[in-house]
C-alpha cells in the first residue's frame, strides 16, 4: 500500500511540474486535473471519502470543463519567430 502512496505522489508532483512548464494552455489544465484526481486518490487513502468526492467532482471534472470551455472561446495567438 505505502508504495501505491508513494506512486500516487510522485504522479502528483510530476503533473504539478508539467502543469506549470507547459507552452500549451490545454495541455496544462488536463495536468492540473490529474493532479486534483491524485489529491482525491490520497484524501481517500486518508480516510476522507466524502472529501476525495467533492475533490474529484469539483477539482477535476468541473473545473477542468470550464477551463476548457474557456480556452476553446479565446483565440490563440502564435509567436512566429524567424531564424536567421
Amino acid at each position: 500500500m505505502i508504495i501505491f502512496q508513494t506512486f500516487v505522489v510522485l504522479v502528483m508532483i510530476v503533473a504539478a511540474v508539467a502543469a506549470a512548464r507547459f507552452g500549451d494552455l490545454l495541455n496544462a489544465v488536463i495536468a492540473c486535473a490529474l493532479v486534483s484526481l491524485m489529491a482525491s486518490i490520497i484524501f481517500y487513502f486518508l480516510q476522507a471519502p466524502d472529501v476525495a468526492m467533492a475533490e474529484a467532482s469539483i477539482g477535476a471534472g468541473l473545473t477542468t470543463a470550464i477551463f476548457i470551455f474557456a480556452i476553446n472561446r479565446t483565440v490563440r495567438y502564435e509567436r512566429n519567430e524567424k531564424t536567421d
